[in-house]
C-alpha cells in the first residue's frame, strides 16, 4: 500500500535536489520571512517544482508547503512539503539541512521521506514497512537509560519560552551527549541507530510530518512532550519528542517534566 505514492515522493526529492544543488555553497540572496527566519531561491524554486510535479499527477490532493502555504488541506490526501528544512545550515554550507516530504491519508502520515540533497543520504518511510537508507533496511537501537543516550536537536535557541528552554537544559543534563544544529537529520541518524532523542519545540507540521514514518518505521516512536500521539493532540504547541527505543519514554518525560 502507498508503493505508488512513495516512488512518487521519490521523484519530487529528486527534482528538489537538482535544483538545490544548484545554490548549496554558493552566493545567495538571503530574505527573512515575516517570524524573522531566513529563506532562499532555493526554498522557494524547489518547494515550486515538487508542487508543480504534485498539481499535474495528483490534481485531487492537497499540499501544505512552508514557503507557499496551504491548497485543498481538506482532502483525504495531502502533501507536506519543507523543500529546506535548516535553511540556516543550508546559508551556512553546513549539510544538515534536507528536505522533508509526507504525505497524509485522513489526517495521519503514511509516508515520509528525508532527503539530504549533498551527502546523497535518503530515508523513505512507508506506513506497514520497515523504513530504508537509501534502500537497505534500517532500525533504531537499543537504550537501557537516558544516562546513556545520545539527544540531537535543532537549537535551544528554538525553544522559545522561558519554561520550555529550563524543561530542554534538565532534559539534556541528564543523557550522556547532546548535539545540536541537526533539524531533519538528527531525526535520521536516530531511525538509522546513530542517536537516541530529538527532542524540539515549536515545530509546524510541515516539520515533523515526514519524520513520523521514517521513524516509527524504524522501530521508534514520536509523540509530544506529554506522551501524546503527535495527530491526535490539536494542542501539540510545537513540542515533538522522538525515541529511538520506546522504554525510554516514562524516563525523558519524566525528565521534561521534572
Amino acid at each position: 500500500m502507498y508503493e505508488a505514492e512513495s516512488e512518487f515522493a521519490a521523484l519530487m526529492a529528486d527534482a528538489a535536489e537538482k535544483e538545490i544543488l544548484k545554490y548549496f555553497r554558493c552566493p545567495l540572496d538571503i530574505e527573512d520571512k515575516a517570524d524573522t527566519s531566513p529563506v532562499t531561491q532555493a526554498d522557494k524554486n524547489s518547494e515550486r517544482i515538487m508542487r508543480d510535479l504534485l498539481k499535474e499527477r495528483f490534481p485531487d490532493h492537497g499540499i501544505v508547503g512552508e514557503e507557499y502555504g496551504k491548497e485543498n488541506e481538506n482532502a483525504e490526501f495531502v502533501w507536506v512539503l519543507d523543500p529546506i528544512d535548516g535553511t540556516k545550515s543550508f546559508i551556512a554550507g553546513v549539510p544538515l539541512f534536507g528536505t522533508l516530504i509526507a504525505l497524509l491519508h485522513n489526517g495521519r502520515p503514511v509516508v515520509g521521506v528525508i532527503n539530504q540533497p549533498y551527502t546523497k543520504e535518503r530515508w523513505i518511510g512507508v506506513s506497514g514497512k520497515r523504513t530504508t537508507l537509501n534502500g537497505r533496511e534500517i532500525h533504531t537501537r537499543p537504550c537501557s537509560a537516558l544516562n546513556r543516550a545520545v539527544l540531537f536537536s535543532t537549537a535551544d535557541e528554538t525553544m522559545f519560552n522561558r519554561a520550555d528552554k529550563r524543561r530542554f537544559k534538565d532534559l539534556c543534563a541528564r543523557t550522556k551527549i547532546a548535539r545540536f544544529s541537526t533539524d531533519c537529520y538528527g531525526y535520521g541518524l536516530l531511525a538509522a541507530g546513530s542517536g537516541d532523542i530529538v527532542c524540539e519545540a515549536d515545530l509546524k507540521i510541515y516539520d515533523y510530518a515526514a519524520l513520523v514514518p521514517v521513524v516509527t518505521g524504524a522501530g521508534g516512536v514520536m509523540t509530544d512532550w506529554d506522551g501524546n500521539d503527535l495527530f491526535d493532540n490539536a494542542d501539540l504547541g510545537g513540542h515533538v519528542l522522538a525515541l529511538g527505543d520506546k522504554h525510554l519514554l516514562t524516563e525523558t518525560i519524566e525528565a521534561l517534566h521534572k
